[in-house]
């Protein structure tokens, strides 16, 4: 009698944290729904009430009017290029300089101090910053290009790359890599063969992180870019909003476009993200 009391009171317990957990998930999820069943609405359903969870008539309207009218496609493509060249540019040079930080004691406690003075670097808003790096650009002839627009977002991620990335090659025994130079290996070929495959869950997790911030960042863009043929994502989705009327169906059009890289990068990645962001956490 006990025990079949002890496996009803199991069962409602986790019939109620499945109810609770697919309620977050509704609530989590149901923005994103919303925003993709409305970019096949026409313009009259968006407002009408009661509304709709599903269009009635599907039209693709807002993909057309974004894509032909609003050239949203050259956006999206710029965004890719600035995201891709910060990327590699960032996790390269971070991740050599994480790794010295983490494997070359310097002297006089260097090292703590090199790697609080990279990471303080985040705690400077970057909004006053953005007036002495557009004078720079500008003196560089960097401005309105994808270069001057990179090498910003390569400055600003420069520091979470070596803050992660620091941690993560602590975790690895540095006897493996004396094993590797010992078998013959230069001190670059043991980082190659040995150190970074096992630390692959820490650049994915590191990479999708630093892509995130890249391609949703928007003050920057704004400042340094002023032509369609530069522009990225979140500057063109933001002239869609004018001064009287707000453009809902090319909007949400252009939020459902913007969102798919990144959900397919995370879906490709994500068996190594849950392994980067737990990599360490058990001894």
């Amino acid at each position: 009698m006990a025990a079949t009391r002890f496996r009803l009171i199991r069962m409602m317990q986790n019939v109620l944290t499945y109810l609770i957990l697919g309620l977050a998930v509704l609530v989590a999820l149901f923005p994103l729904y919303w925003m993709v069943v409305s970019s096949f609405k026409t313009q009259v359903e968006l407002f009408s009430v009661p509304p709709t969870l599903l269009p009635l008539r599907p039209t693709w309207e807002g993909y057309v009017d974004l894509f032909v009218n609003r050239k949203f496609g050259q956006s999206l493509l710029n965004s890719l290029i600035v995201v891709g060249t910060s990327l590699i540019v960032s996790m390269v040079t971070g991740s050599l300089a994480a790794y010295s930080l983490s494997r070359f004691r310097l002297p006089w406690k260097l090292n703590g101090i090199l790697g609080f003075w990279i990471l303080s670097t985040r705690m400077l808003p970057p909004i006053v910053t953005i007036v002495p790096l557009f004078l720079i650009l500008q003196a560089l002839h960097l401005v309105n290009t994808y270069a001057g627009l990179s090498l910003v977002y390569v400055v600003f991620n420069l520091p979470f790359v070596v803050w992660m990335m620091r941690s993560f090659f602590q975790e690895i025994p540095t006897d493996l890599e004396e094993a590797g130079m010992v078998d013959g290996a230069s001190r670059l070929g043991a980082l190659w063969h040995v150190v970074l495959p096992l630390v692959r869950p820490g650049l994915a997790a590191t990479a999708i992180f630093v892509i995130i911030d890249t391609y949703n960042e928007f003050l920057f863009a704004l400042i340094l870019t002023s032509t369609p043929e530069v522009m990225t994502m979140p500057v063109a989705a933001a002239a869609l909003v004018g001064r009287i009327h707000v453009q809902w169906g090319a909007m949400t059009a252009g939020g459902t476009v913007a969102m798919l890289p990144i959900l397919l990068f995370a879906f490709l990645m994500q068996r190594h993200l849950v392994r980067g962001l737990t990599l360490g956490a058990v001894k």
